[in-house]
């Protein structure tokens, strides 16, 4: 499904110094997977899940997706492919205050361009398990229904490949553990999922982990055993 072919990223800082964030990064992952992305702060990790997301352009190297180079395509056309294929769940919930869960949900298919939206954002929201926080605004929810709320938000295009970046970040350990659970299962009903974090315990519960380090790839295993829906 995911093809990086010797994918390069530089920065320009302010004062014009160049930061090499990927270097020459070569990564395949396959319709299906649920894979970790690991490494510490600095690594390149978030960048390559902005690579992969289509939120940034690759300086060098080649992105295909379903065998298509999709790293020159122009900005209008990522954006579309970008909300019909790829959802995102990020370690701030990033969710409207005084705005029900049914409403943050139903923000994506403003940009759609699907040929029906109806109960679209009830399905997602059922599917994580809110059937009946649907009314319910940011503040009346605890930490990890917003989190399944931004959940039920990246899935409402129903996308094919889902990209969470510190997920669980601003979880306690047991909230974490069901968000986890949850994208196990998620996962398991098809869905490829790629998990940005830098808890090597997190990576640990998915089928297989790419480390990375210094904008390259260290490591690439995979799990004897996959604990996630254990």
């Amino acid at each position: 499904m995911i093809a990086l072919e010797g994918v390069t990223k530089t920065y320009t800082r302010p004062g014009g110094d160049s930061v090499e964030a990927l270097r020459g990064v070569s990564l395949s992952i396959n319709r299906g997977e649920m894979v970790a992305i690991l490494g510490t702060s600095g690594s390149g990790k978030s960048t390559l899940l902005s690579v992969l997301g289509l939120l940034d352009v690759p300086t060098g190297g080649r992105y295909l997706l379903d065998d298509a180079d999709v790293s020159s395509l122009a900005g209008d056309a990522q954006a579309r492919l970008r909300n019909a294929r790829i959802g995102f769940v990020f370690q701030a919930f990033h969710l409207l205050p005084r705005t029900s869960a049914l409403q943050n949900v139903e923000l994506p298919l403003l940009y759609s361009e699907r040929s029906s939206l109806d109960g679209l954002a009830r399905k997602a929201l059922e599917s994580v398990g809110l059937a009946d926080r649907m009314k319910h605004t940011p503040e009346e929810l605890s930490g990890g229904q917003q989190q399944r709320v931004a959940i039920a938000r990246a899935l409402v295009n129903e996308p094919d490949l889902l990209l969470a970046d510190e997920p669980t970040g601003n979880l306690d350990s047991r909230t974490a553990g069901e968000i986890l659970d949850l994208l196990g299962a998620l996962n398991a009903a098809g869905r490829t999922v790629v998990l940005v974090t830098h808890d090597a315990a997190l990576a640990a519960r998915c089928k297989r982990v790419v480390r990375i380090e210094d904008g390259r790839i260290a490591s690439d295993e995979v799990n004897a055993v996959n604990v996630v829906n254990a």
